[in-house]
């Protein structure tokens, strides 16, 4: 049976603050950031439908994921006491694999500072 790789893009707004971070740190007072994400799938191609997921249906279960994060203050959420890039990329990737089987990872980027972090890391 044929597999394939197949990925959905999608933009969050988050706001949040970074008390770890030492004292005249921009980072420790409130911001946002704009990211850039991926959803990378992975699977066979049904047979049948000739699909690894039917868009709108992916749509349906993802857009509930993303609207739990965006335009948010993150340091609110449950789970994101320490609300990095590299944790929210880590909370989104496990309310999307719970909801969508197909999900190998998540890819989170900043455009702003060329960053991009994936979770869970690729193996090499």
């Amino acid at each position: 049976m044929s597999r394939v790789q197949m990925t959905v893009e999608f933009h969050l707004d988050v706001a949040h603050w970074m008390d770890d971070f030492p004292e005249g740190n921009p980072n420790r007072r409130l911001h946002g950031h704009s990211y850039l994400g991926t959803l990378i799938m992975e699977g066979p191609i049904d047979a049948q439908r000739g699909v690894l997921l039917e868009y709108q249906e992916l749509m349906d279960k993802l857009s509930p994921i993303l609207n739990h994060f965006d335009h948010r203050l993150l340091n609110e959420l449950e789970g994101l006491a320490v609300p990095s890039t590299e944790l929210l990329a880590q909370q989104l990737f496990e309310k999307c694999k719970t909801e969508i089987p197909e999900v190998v990872g998540v890819e989170l980027f900043r455009p702003t500072m060329g960053m991009k972090v994936r979770y869970p890391a690729p193996k090499v």
